[in-house]
């Protein structure tokens, strides 16, 4: 994206171990009309939080870098399955946990009294199909959801949104992140939301610790990886605990932060799976 001022952003680790391989990095906005694709060996794409705000016009862009003489990472056919979140039905019919979820098209008034009356949970989520760092994700209370009424049916107005029942394990313990690199594990984290909020990233406060994941937890997420439809170059895997066992929360393979910064051997890790994919 263009500013990445307002985020915190830890692509800049990985500047020294891809120059000890003999890469030359360069980060650039996939908003800038100018760039000649053809000049790269290989196009990462990273941390551009601002794709869903135009999700055709990043996947024109993509489309444009996956017909130049670049190889594209993560692949353009595994964006075009994980842009939008209908990926979690893909995955929960082969088996793996994932938070239980309503599909809509869009939300309408009618609609915001019965949400509460599909689960036990005295709160849901509303967030859209298509999102990216918690933006127009709103958790509610029915008094919430009817003083927020306007609000909501304009911003899913038109705009197909997922309901889910919120979990209160993602305040009380957190939400865990497990990294791949290639088909390789890497690291896992545990992001727990500050006092008074339930968002996990950084930006809202969360307080992050370098965890090593449950047996369970680490064999789900092979699962998942196994499941993806073409291989990867990274992937981040979101779990919530749910009862006894764990629901998946999310698969990122377009634009997760990878936080390099909380394994002091990952962007070592990272850059000699990208030096091993460029001289294949």
């Amino acid at each position: 994206m263009d500013d990445l001022g307002s985020f915190v952003c830890y692509d800049e680790l990985l500047l020294a171990p891809m120059q000890r391989y003999g890469w030359h990095v360069q980060t650039v906005a996939w908003r800038d009309p100018h760039i000649d694709w053809n000049s790269f060996d290989l196009v990462i794409i990273r941390s551009c939080w601002d794709y869903q705000d135009a999700p055709a016009a990043f996947l024109k862009v993509l489309e444009t870098i996956d017909r130049s003489l670049a190889r594209l990472e993560n692949p353009l056919s595994v964006i075009r399955w994980n842009l939008q979140k209908h990926y979690l039905r893909d995955l929960a019919a082969q088996g793996i946990p994932i938070v239980p979820t309503l599909w809509l098209p869009e939300l309408t008034t009618a609609q915001l009294p019965e949400l509460f009356s599909r689960w036990t949970s005295p709160e849901i989520i509303i967030k859209p199909v298509i999102s990216a760092a918690a933006f127009d994700t709103f958790r509610l209370t029915p008094d919430a959801a009817t003083k927020q009424a306007d609000l909501l049916i304009r911003t899913f107005r038109q705009r197909e949104c997922m309901v889910q029942p919120f979990l209160p394990d993602i305040i009380t313990e957190g939400e865990y992140s497990l990294f791949f690199f290639g088909n390789e594990y890497s690291h896992s984290i545990l992001k727990t939301p500050k006092a008074g909020d339930f968002r996990v990233q950084e930006e809202y406060g969360s307080l992050l610790r370098s965890v090593e994941p449950e047996p369970l937890l680490l064999a789900l997420s092979r699962q998942v990886l196994a499941a993806i439809p073409t291989p990867v170059l990274y992937a981040r895997i979101d779990w919530v605990r749910l009862g006894a066992g764990f629901a998946l929360m999310e698969l990122e393979l377009i634009e997760p932060s990878l936080y390099f910064n909380m394994d002091t051997e990952a962007a070592e890790r990272f850059a000699r799976v990208v030096d091993r994919c460029l001289r294949k």
